[in-house]
């Protein structure tokens, strides 16, 4: 079985990871440190020693004046070869009367390539890998798998081609192509092309069938992501609707594997209870009211305290918003399981308004702690005999400033209770709204600190007050009261337990004196009846507090990001002169990015925002070999930039003088070993290169 032959865009100077302009000295460091970096433990001897056997190649040629003079000028003359030829064709497009020629995009510059044999093709992968070149890793190594796959068409090899080589090593490279690539664009923010090529990587895997380490790395990015991509997927135009419900699925399975908004299973996203809580309150704004109440009702039924309070903020808006207040009513029900552990009067208020229950709204602005907001409704119903002019002036600013900001179809509507009670609909079911029974705890005053809120909510089964003695809220009661800011912010999540339920009666028109004597007797068993009814509730209380959320509860705000992304020095504006203070946050960047892909876990997702090829991939290594040897570090960094130098000649080239302290522990196997650690005081000069727009780290030299 003869061997073949293909060409690869590579040449010897890449190889070994140097300029062109390398000395002698040089080119034996370089080889020396490139065949001490053994690629991971994954990877068959086959495979190391043909990257081994490139590396001596490479070497050798360059070491040997004579062939490197003649590699030289081969390289070069190539180069300008190309470049002739591309003048020649513009000169005889362009005025000598010869015949325009296309040109190739591919020879719009010169790249270098060198022809291997067949048993070298994994390792010139495995060099194009550790210098950052994925996509081209990709893009050589598709057509040699032996069978397709979902995302790309691979073109097998004739079999007395394929058979020599490495099929296991090829699998193994392209998913690291994967793995890198993906988290690489997981840093610019292209988290679901983030997750294609992570998936893309996982599936090379699962098709070859080992390699179960690598697959879990693979998996815990794509746990570590999914956050991300819920919050960039619901974040999309109403309109890709397929995309948008895939983020939902997504967090729906995040919502499954932690148990619930408070529960306390593992995602396996990084993200804590609190960081979690606060993730859900960001999202909020990227769902519509509708999307929220599908959403946080299912929740409420695990139970969930949190959950609860927000389906009925989602019911509130809904039902005002869309003149539903069928909603308001269910939003009325859910407080009810949160009434004996929070204070929720004030909401209950607000929806008993909304349904036209103004007796109801009166009596549960008595029993409410809202001090603050008691307070303003007060104030502006002065010269009313009750409080329902600053209740409609509450509930509407409460509404506007409060709830419609958290859904993104009603943040820019308006809150207008005139235009609610002028609504037909509205009219319609209010007017048919039947007479229901209520809890009989549901006035049970909660004796709590209060808290401010944020948070909606609202009362229990709605009762009809069409025959009481205070009329529904006119337009002109409603708008009689000039608008000011309300003393709403964020509060404490409430606490979740059923009540029990007892009967409320209405008044009848007319009474005979059997009737009379009837109604007695029935109030007598009622007031009771009402009496054994709250003692019950105080022992159930006292003997069955229910479900709770331990801990100090979360004061959440939708302008908290859920996680923070990894520093970069994308903050540095990319078209200023390089100053002291933006080199300063630069080489503050890259020993942050040090000490984390240096440390216990080896995250080496910050790398690639501050540094470069040739540092990039040697610390890529440097980190590669430290997690297969089972080591890591715990540094303490203090850096100080004593100089700052702009390339005259190149704008997008600067140095950089520094000392830095660095003190290093060193840890082999979980254990500290005295033999790595030390404390070096070190002036340095770092080689930094503009790329995208952003300053990265390419070399430093020890002084």
């Amino acid at each position: 079985m003869g061997k073949w032959t293909v060409r690869i865009p590579l040449d010897y100077y890449r190889i070994l990871g140097l300029p062109i302009q390398a000395t002698s000295e040089q080119l034996q460091q370089a080889h020396r440190d490139r065949t001490l970096q053994l690629p991971r433990r994954e990877y068959s001897e086959a495979a190391i020693a043909a990257r081994r056997q490139l590396i001596d190649e490479a070497f050798a040629v360059l070491s040997d004046s004579t062939q490197r003079q003649a590699y030289d000028a081969n390289f070069l003359a190539k180069a300008y070869e190309v470049d002739g030829d591309r003048r020649s064709e513009a000169g005889g497009e362009n005025g000598t009367g010869g015949v325009a020629v296309a040109t190739d995009p591919i020879a719009e510059s010169y790249t270098p390539s060198i022809e291997i044999e067949d048993d070298q093709l994994v390792g010139a992968l495995l060099i194009l890998l550790e210098l950052g070149e994925y996509e081209l890793v990709l893009k050589l190594g598709r057509p040699y798998l032996s069978s397709g796959s979902k995302r790309y068409a691979y073109a097998a090899q004739p079999a007395n081609q394929a058979s020599d080589l490495v099929q296991a090593d090829i699998v193994l490279t392209l998913a690291f192509a994967c793995l890198e690539l993906g988290r690489e664009q997981w840093q610019q923010g292209q988290y679901e092309n983030a997750a294609e090529s992570l998936e893309t990587g996982q599936e090379l895997l699962l098709r070859e069938g080992g390699f179960a380490s690598v697959r879990g790395e693979i998996q815990a990015d794509l746990f570590k992501l999914r956050p991300y991509r819920v919050l960039e997927l619901l974040a999309l135009p109403e309109t890709s609707v397929s995309d948008r419900k895939q983020g939902l699925n997504l967090l729906q399975d995040m919502l499954q594997d932690r148990g619930g908004i408070d529960g306390s299973g593992d995602d396996h996203s990084g993200l804590s209870t609190d960081d979690f809580l606060r993730f859900i309150q960001q999202l909020r704004s990227y769902l519509t009211a509708a999307e929220q109440q599908t959403l946080f009702e299912a929740e409420a039924r695990r139970p969930s305290a949190v959950a609860t309070y927000l389906a009925v903020y989602a019911l509130l808006a809904r039902g005002f918003g869309d003149r539903e207040p069928a909603l308001i009513r269910r939003a009325k029900v859910l407080l009810v399981r949160l009434g004996t552990r929070q204070d929720v009067h004030l909401e209950q208020a607000v929806c008993a308004l909304l349904l036209g229950q103004t007796e109801e709204a009166s009596r549960a602005l008595e029993l409410s702690h809202e001090y603050e907001s008691l307070a303003f409704i007060r104030e502006h119903s002065q010269g009313s005999p009750d409080l329902l002019p600053g209740l409609c002036l509450y509930s509407e600013r409460w509404l506007q400033n409060e709830v419609f900001p958290h859904f993104r179809d009603l943040a820019r509507r308006e809150a207008s209770l005139k235009d609610y009670f002028a609504d037909q609909q509205v009219q319609a079911y209010l007017e048919e709204l039947p007479n229901e029974p209520e809890a009989a705890n549901q006035w049970t005053v909660v004796q709590a600190t209060p808290a401010k809120r944020s948070t909606s909510a609202a009362i229990d089964p709605p009762v009809n007050d069409r025959n009481g003695t205070v009329p529904m809220p006119s337009a002109e009661r409603i708008s009689q009261t000039p608008i000011a800011p309300l003393p709403v912010e964020v509060g404490e999540r409430p606490q979740s337990r059923p009540r029990q339920a007892a009967v409320r009666r209405r008044s009848s028109p007319r009474f005979d004196r059997l009737a009379l004597m009837v109604l007695l007797g029935i109030l007598g068993i009622g007031i009771f009846g009402f009496l054994a009814s709250r003692t019950f509730a105080w022992l159930g209380n006292a003997l069955n507090p229910g479900p709770q959320l331990e801990g100090e509860q979360l004061d959440i705000g939708v302008s908290q990001p859920p996680i923070a992304l990894p520093s970069s020095p994308a903050a540095i504006d990319p078209t200023a002169p390089l100053t002291t203070e933006s080199a300063q946050q630069i080489l503050e960047t890259w020993l942050e990015a040090k000490s984390a892909a240096m440390g216990e876990n080896h995250d080496r997702a910050q790398l690639a925002t501050i540094l470069t090829d040739p540092a990039l991939s040697q610390w890529q290594k440097n980190v590669d070999d430290a997690e297969r040897d089972g080591q890591y570090f715990e540094y303490e960094h203090e850096v100080n930039v004593t100089g700052v130098e702009a390339d005259t000649n190149n704008p997008d080239e600067a140095t950089i003088e520094a000392e830095v302290t660095e003190a290093a522990n060193l840890f082999e196997d979980g254990q500290p070993s005295s033999d790595g650690s030390r404390n070096d005081r070190l002036q340095i000069r770092y080689e930094l290169v503009r790329q995208d727009g952003q300053w990265r780290i390419k070399a430093w030299t020890v002084q």
